[in-house]
């Protein structure tokens, strides 16, 4: 992705530059923390960068691609290397991910040391911001962590010689301070409340978003009954941590292809986005994702097989297994199917609504002859028989420079961990059902019993094999999918052997079930679960010694 950065954030990198130099004299022809924190808003400014440095649309779809939800068909990258099982500790990712979290953490730390030279400014506002650094720390520390296990721990800058020498410290010890921070920055009172921000305000960090990153650790930690706690404080104390609520339009079945178009953003369902302009800061991995018809140049990553089976029928059986929908038609396979497949995904003969109303008929089926047509493996055209629709940003020109904010927390997923902490702590009731999968599913456009009453005769197995498919079909897309597979650790099964796409007329059913084959993955359990810590940087310092196992 061509990630355009305000340019106004320039001297910040400068000053952050210089802010790692020994100097006795400031000098005056450049900034530095002696000549620089003049006023509130050019400390809003260095806030600004690290909200830019904590996440975005480049990092949700590399962790898409890391995952079973789509394939890259097109050349090669790194998370395509990951999955092919080819990494090794020189990876340019491994490498790129470590310097820009850890510049990121260098910019909190230069905020956090350096805020209170500022003149004159409001104890209310530094106390804000402080919390909002506090917490794009805790941030990165936690995206570190999730990559790469131990890593270098600090809370004040380090020297260069300290660089050199700094080792790794436990993962269990970054994540207790990940906790610790959030409870002490929920606990001030800084943060205003989603319903406190004023309009201009809009994508900051809130008291909510906390709460909702909390819950959010905690489930990557398996610790359930914490999951459950928070969690349920944005949904049942709402009055304290910010009204929320899933989206909705008249017409039901609509409500989550909406969600995610421009017209609604910052709607009641957001805890926390990641906001662009589609002026100065735009996004551009749609060149790559949507129908060709739709201006991308080149589809090089495609949805999978996988992730199309594994949405509904609109009577809330599965497509696959043996509970399979019996009216379901491999042949018709589109047809009845849960509303958040065409929402989500462009499949063959999709009716593509555009933002004034007309509908383009796409073709991706072999022998339709359109640009958007399948044409083999190795074609501009989709190589699944798939293409990407949600996110799609139907305001943007034809050179895909997206303004669509990027979604870090929704109600949805609070109210699946929700549903998940509950079954694992013990079998989700009825009540508990109906305040969190239930709804899902009615704002997604079920009716049938099957989809929406609570499966009393099932196990808390069978149960639990629901929500997670819950969780893959509602959150398809937004980055969150490879960490499932990670806590759940079922790589070996879903990220180990072949990868499909779409099954056409004419094809042999005797082979693959006549679908395409796309790719063979390879994952390594006593390996790829972490990333290796970059090769240049255990050249540099050796305290960073050993490497995670398998690199």
């Amino acid at each position: 992705m061509k990630k355009i950065v305000y340019i106004i954030l320039a001297p910040i990198a400068l000053l952050l530059f210089h802010s790692c130099q020994d100097m006795d004299i400031a000098p005056i022809d450049r900034f530095t923390d002696a000549n620089y924190w003049e006023s509130a808003e050019k400390a809003q400014l260095v806030l600004n960068m690290a909200y830019n440095q904590m996440y975005g649309a480049d990092r949700m779809w590399r962790d898409e691609f890391l995952s079973d939800n789509l394939v890259h068909t097109y050349g090669t990258n790194d998370p395509y290397v990951i999955r092919k099982g080819q990494a090794t500790s020189a990876l340019n990712l491994f490498n790129t991910e470590w310097d820009d979290a850890y510049g990121g953490i260098k910019t909190c730390l230069v905020f956090l040391e350096n805020v209170d030279r500022v003149p004159n400014m409001s104890e209310s506002v530094k106390n804000r911001m402080i919390d909002e650094i506090r917490f794009i720390r805790a941030y990165i520390y936690f995206r570190l962590v999730n990559y790469y296990g131990d890593v270098p721990f600090f809370l004040t800058q380090v020297s260069l010689d300290d660089a050199y020498t700094v080792s790794r410290t436990p993962r269990a010890q970054v994540l207790s301070f990940v906790h610790q921070e959030l409870d002490e920055i929920i606990q001030n009172g800084n943060l205003p409340t989603k319903d406190d921000l004023a309009t201009a305000e809009r994508g900051r960090i809130t008291t909510g978003a906390a709460v909702a990153f909390q819950a959010r650790a905690y489930l990557y930690e398996s610790n359930f009954p914490k999951v459950r706690e928070y969690a349920g404080l944005l949904i049942n104390d709402q009055a304290k941590y910010g009204t929320y609520q899933l989206f909705q339009r008249p017409t039901q079945n609509e409500s989550y292809f909406y969600l995610f178009t421009p017209e609604n953003e910052y709607n009641d369902e957001v805890i926390l986005d990641i906001t662009y302009d589609g002026i100065s800061k735009v996004w551009t991995n749609m060149s790559a994702m949507a129908p060709i018809t739709k201006y991308a140049e080149i589809s090089a990553d495609n949805p999978t097989q996988s992730l199309v089976d594994s949405y509904m029928t609109l009577n809330g059986l599965p497509v696959t297994g043996p509970d399979r929908d019996p009216a379901y038609n491999v042949n018709d396979p589109y047809i009845n199917r849960d509303p958040r497949l065409s929402a989500s995904i462009v499949y063959d003969n999709y009716r593509w609504l555009n933002n004034d109303g007309s509908v383009d008929v796409i073709r991706t089926a072999v022998g339709t002859n359109t640009d958007d047509s399948y044409k083999g493996p190795v074609e501009r055209q989709t190589k699944t028989g798939y293409y990407l629709r949600k996110y799609y940003d139907w305001n943007m020109t034809r050179n895909n420079r997206s303004g669509l904010n990027i979604i870090m927390f929704r109600y949805a997923d609070i109210l699946l961990m929700y549903a998940e902490a509950c079954n694992e702590i013990g079998k989700i009731s009825q009540n508990e059902w109906d305040m969190t999968i239930k709804p899902i599913r009615a704002r997604a456009g079920f009716q049938a019993a099957a989809a929406l009453n609570y499966p009393a005769t099932k196990s808390q197995e069978e149960i639990r094999t629901i929500i997670r498919n819950e969780r893959r079909v509602e959150l398809a897309f937004e980055g969150l999918r490879w960490y499932d597979i990670k806590r759940w650790r079922i790589g070996q099964q879903v990220l180990n052997g072949p990868v499909y796409g779409f099954r056409f007329a004419g094809s042999d059913p005797s082979v693959n079930g006549g679908h395409v084959l796309v790719e063979q993955y390879q994952f390594n359990d006593n390996r790829d679960y972490l990333w290796s810590v970059p090769l240049d940087e255990m050249d540099l310092n050796a305290n960073l010694k050993p490497n995670n196992p398998g690199y």
